[in-house]
Protein backbone atom coordinates (compact mmCIF):
# COMPACT_ATOMS: atom_id res chain seq x y z
CA UNK A 1 0.00 0.00 0.00
CA UNK A 2 2.56 2.22 1.29
CA UNK A 3 4.55 1.61 -2.34
CA UNK A 4 1.41 2.37 -4.49
CA UNK A 5 0.75 5.71 -2.08
CA UNK A 6 4.48 6.73 -3.18
CA UNK A 7 4.14 5.87 -6.98
CA UNK A 8 0.65 7.92 -7.15
CA UNK A 9 2.88 10.72 -5.63
CA UNK A 10 5.24 10.29 -7.76
CA UNK A 11 3.23 10.59 -10.87
CA UNK A 12 1.18 13.07 -9.93
CA UNK A 13 4.29 15.24 -8.88
CA UNK A 14 5.50 14.38 -12.00
CA UNK A 15 2.82 15.51 -14.57
CA UNK A 16 2.69 18.47 -12.65
CA UNK A 17 5.91 19.72 -13.10
CA UNK A 18 5.87 18.68 -16.64
CA UNK A 19 2.73 20.82 -17.11
CA UNK A 20 4.34 23.90 -15.44
CA UNK A 21 7.58 23.53 -17.69
CA UNK A 22 5.09 22.86 -21.02
CA UNK A 23 3.37 25.80 -19.79
CA UNK A 24 6.09 28.07 -19.15
CA UNK A 25 7.68 27.59 -22.73
CA UNK A 26 4.15 29.00 -24.00
CA UNK A 27 5.09 31.91 -23.03
CA UNK A 28 3.77 34.30 -25.52
CA UNK A 29 6.48 37.30 -26.33
CA UNK A 30 3.63 40.25 -27.07
CA UNK A 31 2.20 40.07 -23.61
CA UNK A 32 5.53 39.20 -21.72
CA UNK A 33 4.21 35.91 -19.82
CA UNK A 34 0.50 35.14 -21.03
CA UNK A 35 0.14 31.94 -22.22
CA UNK A 36 -0.97 32.80 -25.85
CA UNK A 37 0.05 29.12 -26.94
CA UNK A 38 -2.77 28.23 -25.18
CA UNK A 39 -5.48 30.29 -26.91
CA UNK A 40 -7.27 30.00 -29.64
CA UNK A 41 -4.62 31.37 -31.84
CA UNK A 42 -2.45 28.50 -32.73
CA UNK A 43 -2.25 25.56 -34.88
CA UNK A 44 -4.93 22.94 -34.20
CA UNK A 45 -4.44 19.36 -33.22
CA UNK A 46 -3.75 18.28 -36.87
CA UNK A 47 -0.07 18.49 -37.13
CA UNK A 48 -0.05 18.14 -40.83
CA UNK A 49 -3.26 17.65 -43.45
CA UNK A 50 -5.09 15.19 -44.50
CA UNK A 51 -4.68 15.68 -48.70
CA UNK A 52 -4.18 18.81 -50.34
CA UNK A 53 -7.00 21.59 -49.35
CA UNK A 54 -9.18 23.71 -51.78
CA UNK A 55 -10.43 25.73 -49.47
CA UNK A 56 -8.39 27.34 -46.22
CA UNK A 57 -11.74 28.93 -44.73
CA UNK A 58 -15.36 28.89 -44.51
CA UNK A 59 -17.77 31.56 -44.30
CA UNK A 60 -21.23 30.09 -43.48
CA UNK A 61 -24.66 32.51 -44.23
CA UNK A 62 -27.01 30.64 -41.88
CA UNK A 63 -31.15 31.53 -42.74
CA UNK A 64 -32.41 30.20 -40.02
CA UNK A 65 -36.33 29.21 -40.39
CA UNK A 66 -35.97 27.53 -43.70
CA UNK A 67 -35.76 29.49 -46.71
CA UNK A 68 -38.69 28.28 -49.30
CA UNK A 69 -36.38 26.54 -52.08
CA UNK A 70 -39.64 26.62 -54.42
CA UNK A 71 -39.61 30.64 -54.60
CA UNK A 72 -35.99 30.87 -54.60
CA UNK A 73 -33.90 28.46 -56.39
CA UNK A 74 -35.49 24.88 -57.69
CA UNK A 75 -37.99 26.21 -60.63
CA UNK A 76 -40.93 23.74 -60.72
CA UNK A 77 -43.48 24.63 -63.69
CA UNK A 78 -45.38 21.68 -62.98
CA UNK A 79 -46.94 23.28 -59.67
CA UNK A 80 -48.18 26.10 -61.66
CA UNK A 81 -50.13 23.99 -63.89
CA UNK A 82 -51.42 21.72 -60.72
CA UNK A 83 -52.15 24.56 -58.67
CA UNK A 84 -54.83 24.44 -56.08
CA UNK A 85 -55.20 20.33 -56.69
CA UNK A 86 -54.40 18.21 -53.71
CA UNK A 87 -51.10 16.92 -53.49
CA UNK A 88 -51.03 13.18 -55.00
CA UNK A 89 -51.07 9.98 -52.08
CA UNK A 90 -48.42 9.12 -55.12
CA UNK A 91 -46.10 11.87 -54.45
CA UNK A 92 -46.70 12.28 -50.15
CA UNK A 93 -46.16 8.53 -49.91
CA UNK A 94 -47.08 8.19 -46.56
CA UNK A 95 -44.26 10.95 -45.19
CA UNK A 96 -45.11 12.24 -41.62
CA UNK A 97 -46.07 15.87 -41.54
CA UNK A 98 -45.68 18.38 -38.86
CA UNK A 99 -48.73 19.19 -36.98
CA UNK A 100 -49.68 22.26 -38.11
CA UNK A 101 -50.62 20.96 -41.68
CA UNK A 102 -51.38 17.44 -40.98
CA UNK A 103 -54.90 18.00 -39.90
CA UNK A 104 -55.52 19.73 -42.55
CA UNK A 105 -58.83 18.65 -44.80
CA UNK A 106 -56.59 18.88 -48.16
CA UNK A 107 -53.28 19.83 -48.98
CA UNK A 108 -53.34 22.23 -51.80
CA UNK A 109 -50.58 22.47 -54.33
CA UNK A 110 -49.29 26.13 -54.72
CA UNK A 111 -47.48 27.73 -57.07
CA UNK A 112 -44.56 30.66 -56.47
CA UNK A 113 -45.78 33.96 -57.52
CA UNK A 114 -42.85 34.98 -57.98
CA UNK A 115 -41.19 34.37 -61.71
CA UNK A 116 -38.12 32.83 -62.53
CA UNK A 117 -35.58 32.99 -65.34
CA UNK A 118 -31.99 31.28 -66.27
CA UNK A 119 -28.75 33.62 -65.92
CA UNK A 120 -25.28 32.74 -66.86
CA UNK A 121 -23.81 30.46 -69.23
CA UNK A 122 -24.82 27.74 -66.48
CA UNK A 123 -28.04 28.93 -67.03
CA UNK A 124 -29.17 28.28 -63.53
CA UNK A 125 -33.03 28.81 -62.38
CA UNK A 126 -32.99 31.69 -59.67
CA UNK A 127 -36.13 33.45 -58.82
CA UNK A 128 -36.80 37.55 -59.07
CA UNK A 129 -36.24 37.81 -55.72
CA UNK A 130 -32.78 37.70 -55.94
CA UNK A 131 -31.60 39.92 -58.52
CA UNK A 132 -27.63 40.09 -56.82
CA UNK A 133 -27.69 36.40 -56.29
CA UNK A 134 -29.00 36.17 -60.47
CA UNK A 135 -25.67 38.15 -61.33
CA UNK A 136 -23.19 35.69 -59.71
CA UNK A 137 -24.77 32.62 -60.92
CA UNK A 138 -21.76 31.07 -62.96
CA UNK A 139 -19.83 31.46 -59.51
CA UNK A 140 -22.55 29.35 -57.61
CA UNK A 141 -22.61 25.59 -56.95
CA UNK A 142 -26.45 25.42 -56.20
CA UNK A 143 -27.18 22.29 -54.60
CA UNK A 144 -30.97 21.17 -55.04
CA UNK A 145 -30.98 17.95 -53.46
CA UNK A 146 -30.17 18.75 -49.92
CA UNK A 147 -32.27 16.52 -47.24
CA UNK A 148 -32.00 15.88 -43.87
CA UNK A 149 -34.07 13.92 -40.98
CA UNK A 150 -35.43 16.75 -38.58
CA UNK A 151 -38.84 18.18 -39.02
CA UNK A 152 -39.16 20.65 -36.56
CA UNK A 153 -36.68 23.83 -35.91
CA UNK A 154 -34.60 22.93 -32.65
CA UNK A 155 -33.25 19.56 -34.00
CA UNK A 156 -32.59 20.60 -37.60
CA UNK A 157 -30.65 23.33 -36.70
CA UNK A 158 -29.11 21.39 -33.84
CA UNK A 159 -27.97 18.54 -36.89
CA UNK A 160 -26.85 21.78 -39.14
CA UNK A 161 -24.71 23.02 -36.64
CA UNK A 162 -23.29 19.90 -34.81
CA UNK A 163 -24.44 17.04 -36.77
CA UNK A 164 -26.79 15.48 -34.16
CA UNK A 165 -30.40 16.08 -33.69
CA UNK A 166 -29.33 16.12 -29.84
CA UNK A 167 -27.95 19.15 -28.08
CA UNK A 168 -24.44 18.90 -26.56
CA UNK A 169 -22.00 17.70 -29.16
CA UNK A 170 -19.34 20.33 -30.80
CA UNK A 171 -20.41 22.91 -33.56
CA UNK A 172 -19.08 22.23 -37.16
CA UNK A 173 -16.68 25.82 -36.30
CA UNK A 174 -15.60 24.32 -32.85
CA UNK A 175 -14.08 21.32 -34.94
CA UNK A 176 -12.68 23.45 -37.53
CA UNK A 177 -11.25 25.34 -34.41
CA UNK A 178 -10.07 22.23 -32.89
CA UNK A 179 -8.69 20.18 -35.77
CA UNK A 180 -7.19 23.61 -38.04
CA UNK A 181 -6.43 26.52 -35.06
CA UNK A 182 -6.41 30.11 -36.70
CA UNK A 183 -4.06 32.28 -39.02
CA UNK A 184 -4.08 34.86 -36.12
CA UNK A 185 -3.30 34.62 -32.65
CA UNK A 186 -5.37 37.48 -31.80
CA UNK A 187 -8.11 36.89 -32.59
CA UNK A 188 -10.34 33.45 -32.63
CA UNK A 189 -10.79 30.31 -35.25
CA UNK A 190 -14.20 30.60 -34.86
CA UNK A 191 -16.50 34.45 -34.99
CA UNK A 192 -20.19 34.15 -34.86
CA UNK A 193 -22.40 37.08 -36.11
CA UNK A 194 -26.26 37.26 -35.28
CA UNK A 195 -28.42 39.95 -37.20
CA UNK A 196 -29.33 42.27 -34.80
CA UNK A 197 -33.11 42.57 -33.88
CA UNK A 198 -34.40 40.19 -35.59
CA UNK A 199 -37.59 37.58 -34.86
CA UNK A 200 -38.43 34.14 -35.82
CA UNK A 201 -37.16 30.89 -34.17
CA UNK A 202 -34.93 31.31 -31.11
CA UNK A 203 -30.98 30.68 -31.68
CA UNK A 204 -28.42 29.06 -28.88
CA UNK A 205 -25.15 29.59 -27.67
CA UNK A 206 -25.19 26.22 -27.65
CA UNK A 207 -25.68 26.27 -31.73
CA UNK A 208 -21.95 27.34 -31.34
CA UNK A 209 -20.85 25.94 -28.48
CA UNK A 210 -17.44 23.99 -27.98
CA UNK A 211 -19.74 20.58 -26.76
CA UNK A 212 -17.26 17.98 -24.76
CA UNK A 213 -14.03 19.70 -26.55
CA UNK A 214 -12.38 22.19 -24.24
CA UNK A 215 -14.06 25.65 -24.06
CA UNK A 216 -11.23 27.42 -26.34
CA UNK A 217 -12.74 26.05 -29.26
CA UNK A 218 -16.08 27.74 -28.99
CA UNK A 219 -17.44 30.33 -31.46
CA UNK A 220 -16.98 33.85 -30.09
CA UNK A 221 -20.23 36.01 -30.50
CA UNK A 222 -19.44 39.54 -31.88
CA UNK A 223 -22.11 42.09 -30.67
CA UNK A 224 -23.41 45.29 -32.52
CA UNK A 225 -22.42 48.50 -30.37
CA UNK A 226 -20.22 49.77 -28.11
CA UNK A 227 -19.26 46.17 -26.43
CA UNK A 228 -18.79 43.86 -29.21
CA UNK A 229 -17.69 40.78 -26.87
CA UNK A 230 -19.27 41.02 -23.73
CA UNK A 231 -17.46 41.78 -19.85
CA UNK A 232 -14.27 42.26 -22.52
CA UNK A 233 -13.73 45.62 -21.29
CA UNK A 234 -11.64 46.83 -18.40
CA UNK A 235 -13.73 49.05 -16.00
CA UNK A 236 -13.20 52.80 -15.85
CA UNK A 237 -9.78 53.40 -14.10
CA UNK A 238 -8.16 50.11 -14.72
CA UNK A 239 -5.08 50.81 -17.38
CA UNK A 240 -3.53 48.23 -19.95
CA UNK A 241 -0.40 47.70 -17.70
CA UNK A 242 -2.75 47.17 -14.35
CA UNK A 243 -4.50 44.61 -16.34
CA UNK A 244 -1.88 42.77 -17.48
CA UNK A 245 -0.41 42.18 -13.74
CA UNK A 246 -3.71 41.41 -12.74
CA UNK A 247 -3.73 38.53 -15.35
CA UNK A 248 -0.36 37.50 -14.54
CA UNK A 249 -0.81 37.25 -10.94
CA UNK A 250 -3.99 35.16 -11.66
CA UNK A 251 -1.94 33.55 -13.83
CA UNK A 252 0.84 32.29 -11.23
CA UNK A 253 -2.08 31.60 -8.93
CA UNK A 254 -3.71 29.15 -10.95
CA UNK A 255 -0.51 27.35 -12.40
CA UNK A 256 0.09 26.57 -8.30
CA UNK A 257 -3.15 25.02 -8.25
CA UNK A 258 -2.93 23.42 -11.42
CA UNK A 259 -0.04 21.75 -9.75
CA UNK A 260 -1.78 20.44 -6.70
CA UNK A 261 -4.87 19.23 -9.08
CA UNK A 262 -3.99 19.11 -12.11
CA UNK A 263 -7.05 19.88 -12.96
CA UNK A 264 -7.10 20.43 -17.26
CA UNK A 265 -9.79 23.50 -16.62
CA UNK A 266 -7.50 25.54 -15.41
CA UNK A 267 -5.54 25.30 -18.88
CA UNK A 268 -8.37 26.67 -20.27
CA UNK A 269 -9.38 29.47 -18.10
CA UNK A 270 -6.04 30.62 -18.68
CA UNK A 271 -6.51 30.61 -22.13
CA UNK A 272 -9.86 32.52 -21.93
CA UNK A 273 -8.16 35.48 -19.67
CA UNK A 274 -4.75 35.38 -22.47
CA UNK A 275 -7.59 35.37 -25.77
CA UNK A 276 -9.85 37.95 -23.55
CA UNK A 277 -6.85 40.36 -22.84
CA UNK A 278 -5.57 40.00 -27.01
CA UNK A 279 -9.17 40.44 -28.15
CA UNK A 280 -9.29 43.73 -26.05
CA UNK A 281 -6.56 45.09 -29.30
CA UNK A 282 -7.66 43.13 -31.78
CA UNK A 283 -11.58 43.59 -32.51
CA UNK A 284 -11.87 47.38 -32.31
CA UNK A 285 -9.60 47.47 -35.20
CA UNK A 286 -11.50 44.67 -37.07
CA UNK A 287 -14.79 46.44 -36.51
CA UNK A 288 -13.36 49.75 -37.77
CA UNK A 289 -15.09 50.16 -41.09
CA UNK A 290 -13.32 53.56 -41.74
CA UNK A 291 -10.53 52.17 -44.06
CA UNK A 292 -13.34 50.64 -45.90
CA UNK A 293 -13.28 52.55 -49.62
CA UNK A 294 -16.54 53.72 -50.36
CA UNK A 295 -17.29 51.64 -53.54
CA UNK A 296 -17.04 48.50 -51.74
CA UNK A 297 -19.37 49.63 -48.78
CA UNK A 298 -21.78 50.41 -51.80
CA UNK A 299 -21.24 46.73 -52.63
CA UNK A 300 -22.59 45.53 -49.94
CA UNK A 301 -25.96 48.15 -50.22
CA UNK A 302 -27.39 50.56 -47.81
CA UNK A 303 -27.76 48.36 -44.43
CA UNK A 304 -24.04 47.98 -44.37
CA UNK A 305 -23.41 51.28 -42.14
CA UNK A 306 -26.00 49.58 -39.76
CA UNK A 307 -23.99 47.52 -36.77
CA UNK A 308 -25.23 44.26 -36.80
CA UNK A 309 -27.83 44.23 -39.77
CA UNK A 310 -26.55 41.42 -42.42
CA UNK A 311 -24.83 43.50 -44.36
CA UNK A 312 -22.60 44.46 -42.05
CA UNK A 313 -22.02 41.54 -40.79
CA UNK A 314 -21.38 40.05 -44.44
CA UNK A 315 -18.20 42.41 -44.33
CA UNK A 316 -17.17 41.34 -41.05
CA UNK A 317 -17.12 38.47 -42.26
CA UNK A 318 -14.95 39.34 -45.15
CA UNK A 319 -12.67 41.79 -42.48
CA UNK A 320 -12.22 38.55 -40.13
CA UNK A 321 -11.20 36.12 -43.03
CA UNK A 322 -8.99 38.41 -44.51
CA UNK A 323 -7.43 38.43 -40.89
CA UNK A 324 -7.01 34.50 -40.55
CA UNK A 325 -10.14 34.00 -38.39
CA UNK A 326 -11.01 30.21 -39.95
CA UNK A 327 -14.37 30.00 -39.32
CA UNK A 328 -17.18 32.93 -39.38
CA UNK A 329 -20.93 31.54 -39.13
CA UNK A 330 -23.67 34.20 -39.93
CA UNK A 331 -26.79 33.76 -38.62
CA UNK A 332 -30.05 35.35 -40.03
CA UNK A 333 -33.09 34.73 -38.67
CA UNK A 334 -37.12 34.98 -39.68
CA UNK A 335 -37.14 32.49 -42.64
CA UNK A 336 -39.98 30.72 -41.06
CA UNK A 337 -43.02 31.39 -43.29
CA UNK A 338 -45.99 28.87 -42.34
CA UNK A 339 -48.27 32.54 -43.59
CA UNK A 340 -47.77 35.74 -45.73
CA UNK A 341 -44.95 33.76 -47.56
CA UNK A 342 -44.78 36.46 -50.47
CA UNK A 343 -44.41 39.11 -48.08
CA UNK A 344 -41.99 37.74 -45.50
CA UNK A 345 -39.95 36.25 -48.16
CA UNK A 346 -39.49 39.45 -49.76
CA UNK A 347 -38.61 41.12 -46.89
CA UNK A 348 -35.49 38.59 -45.81
CA UNK A 349 -34.70 38.59 -49.75
CA UNK A 350 -34.06 41.95 -49.41
CA UNK A 351 -32.09 41.97 -46.61
CA UNK A 352 -29.48 39.39 -47.73
CA UNK A 353 -29.61 38.99 -51.55
CA UNK A 354 -27.01 42.01 -52.53
CA UNK A 355 -24.73 41.40 -49.04
CA UNK A 356 -24.50 37.65 -49.79
CA UNK A 357 -23.46 38.27 -53.58
CA UNK A 358 -20.78 41.24 -52.66
CA UNK A 359 -19.16 38.83 -49.88
CA UNK A 360 -18.49 36.66 -53.10
CA UNK A 361 -17.83 39.27 -55.45
CA UNK A 362 -15.97 41.12 -52.57
CA UNK A 363 -13.56 38.26 -51.68
CA UNK A 364 -12.72 37.60 -55.28
CA UNK A 365 -11.59 41.19 -55.33
CA UNK A 366 -9.56 40.57 -52.49
CA UNK A 367 -8.13 37.68 -54.26
CA UNK A 368 -9.63 35.47 -51.44
CA UNK A 369 -12.34 33.58 -52.67
CA UNK A 370 -10.07 30.89 -54.67
CA UNK A 371 -9.67 29.43 -51.23
CA UNK A 372 -12.43 30.70 -49.05
CA UNK A 373 -15.53 28.99 -49.39
CA UNK A 374 -19.23 30.29 -48.46
CA UNK A 375 -21.88 28.28 -47.70
CA UNK A 376 -25.70 29.65 -47.77
CA UNK A 377 -28.85 27.45 -46.55
CA UNK A 378 -30.90 26.66 -43.96
CA UNK A 379 -32.09 24.05 -41.62
CA UNK A 380 -34.68 22.72 -44.02
CA UNK A 381 -36.99 23.54 -46.84
CA UNK A 382 -40.70 24.54 -47.45
CA UNK A 383 -43.33 22.44 -48.54
CA UNK A 384 -44.96 22.24 -52.21
CA UNK A 385 -48.60 22.89 -50.71
CA UNK A 386 -50.03 25.28 -48.68
CA UNK A 387 -50.52 25.66 -45.18
CA UNK A 388 -53.81 27.16 -44.40
CA UNK A 389 -55.85 29.19 -46.41
CA UNK A 390 -54.26 29.65 -50.40
CA UNK A 391 -55.27 32.67 -52.51
CA UNK A 392 -54.21 34.27 -55.54
CA UNK A 393 -51.81 36.39 -53.65
CA UNK A 394 -51.16 34.52 -50.80
CA UNK A 395 -49.92 31.14 -49.26
CA UNK A 396 -48.11 29.71 -46.50
CA UNK A 397 -45.79 26.70 -46.78
CA UNK A 398 -44.80 24.42 -43.93
CA UNK A 399 -41.51 22.22 -43.27
CA UNK A 400 -40.37 20.23 -45.40
CA UNK A 401 -36.95 18.32 -44.71
CA UNK A 402 -37.43 15.43 -47.90
CA UNK A 403 -35.62 18.27 -49.94
CA UNK A 404 -34.15 21.69 -50.46
CA UNK A 405 -31.63 24.29 -51.53
CA UNK A 406 -28.31 25.31 -50.36
CA UNK A 407 -25.43 27.33 -52.55
CA UNK A 408 -21.76 27.12 -52.10
CA UNK A 409 -18.95 29.36 -53.60
CA UNK A 410 -15.33 29.30 -53.82
CA UNK A 411 -12.62 27.13 -52.18
CA UNK A 412 -13.12 24.48 -54.82
CA UNK A 413 -16.97 24.22 -55.02
CA UNK A 414 -17.63 23.66 -58.85
CA UNK A 415 -18.72 27.13 -60.51
CA UNK A 416 -21.79 27.06 -62.08
CA UNK A 417 -23.13 23.74 -61.58
CA UNK A 418 -26.70 23.21 -60.54
CA UNK A 419 -26.59 19.80 -58.52
CA UNK A 420 -28.76 17.44 -57.49
CA UNK A 421 -32.81 16.77 -59.03
CA UNK A 422 -36.75 16.99 -57.19
CA UNK A 423 -39.41 15.72 -58.66
CA UNK A 424 -41.74 17.53 -60.73
CA UNK A 425 -43.47 18.99 -57.72
CA UNK A 426 -40.55 19.53 -55.97
CA UNK A 427 -41.34 17.28 -52.99
CA UNK A 428 -38.90 14.24 -53.50
CA UNK A 429 -35.04 14.33 -54.15
CA UNK A 430 -34.83 11.86 -57.39
CA UNK A 431 -31.53 12.23 -58.13
CA UNK A 432 -28.24 12.80 -56.01
CA UNK A 433 -29.28 13.30 -52.42
CA UNK A 434 -27.00 15.17 -50.16
CA UNK A 435 -27.39 14.47 -46.52
CA UNK A 436 -26.00 16.78 -43.71
CA UNK A 437 -23.75 14.73 -43.10
CA UNK A 438 -22.53 13.99 -46.45
CA UNK A 439 -22.50 18.14 -46.34
CA UNK A 440 -20.38 17.94 -43.74
CA UNK A 441 -17.91 15.77 -45.15
CA UNK A 442 -17.60 17.68 -48.29
CA UNK A 443 -16.59 20.65 -46.33
CA UNK A 444 -14.00 19.09 -44.67
CA UNK A 445 -12.62 17.30 -47.37
CA UNK A 446 -12.55 21.15 -48.89
CA UNK A 447 -10.22 22.00 -45.75
CA UNK A 448 -7.74 18.73 -46.17
CA UNK A 449 -9.39 16.66 -43.71
CA UNK A 450 -10.78 13.66 -43.81
CA UNK A 451 -13.63 13.51 -41.69
CA UNK A 452 -13.25 9.68 -40.40
CA UNK A 453 -9.75 11.00 -39.18
CA UNK A 454 -10.54 14.00 -37.15
CA UNK A 455 -12.27 12.10 -33.99
CA UNK A 456 -11.89 13.61 -30.26
CA UNK A 457 -12.41 10.29 -27.40
CA UNK A 458 -15.41 10.86 -25.17
CA UNK A 459 -17.01 8.42 -23.04
CA UNK A 460 -15.36 5.82 -24.52
CA UNK A 461 -15.56 6.10 -28.18
CA UNK A 462 -14.32 8.63 -30.67
CA UNK A 463 -16.58 11.14 -32.23
CA UNK A 464 -16.61 13.20 -35.11
CA UNK A 465 -18.25 15.55 -36.92
CA UNK A 466 -20.21 13.02 -39.44
CA UNK A 467 -20.80 10.59 -36.68
CA UNK A 468 -21.06 6.91 -38.96
CA UNK A 469 -22.09 8.95 -41.64
CA UNK A 470 -20.95 10.88 -44.50
CA UNK A 471 -19.95 10.37 -47.91
CA UNK A 472 -17.92 13.33 -49.81
CA UNK A 473 -19.58 14.63 -52.91
CA UNK A 474 -16.39 15.23 -55.49
CA UNK A 475 -19.04 15.96 -58.12
CA UNK A 476 -19.33 19.03 -56.29
CA UNK A 477 -15.58 20.51 -56.55
CA UNK A 478 -13.59 21.14 -58.73
CA UNK A 479 -10.92 18.57 -57.93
Amino acid sequence: MEFQSQRRQFFSQSAAGLGSIALASMLSADSQRALGALGTGVPGVLTELHHKPSAKRVIYLFQSGGPSQLDLFDYKPSLSAQHGQPLPDSVRNGQRLTGMSGNQAILPLAKSIFQFQQHGESGAWISELLPYTAKIADKLCIVRSMTTQAINHDPAITFFQTGSEMAGRPSIGSWMSYGLGTENENLPAFVVLVTKDKGGQPLYQRLWGSGFLQSRYQGVQLRAGAEPVLFLNDPDGVSRSQRRSMLDLSRDMDLAQREQTLDPGIDERIAQYEMAYRLQSSIPEVNNLADEPEHVLNLYGPDVKKPGSFAANCLLARRLVERGVRFVQLFHQDWDHHGGLPAGLKRECLQTDQPSAALVADLERCGLLEDTLVVWGGEFGRTNYCQGKLTDTDYGRDHHPRCFSMWMAGGGAKPGLSFGQTDELGYNVVDKPVQVHDLHATILHMLGVDHQRLTYPFQGRRFRLTDVHGVVQHEMLTS
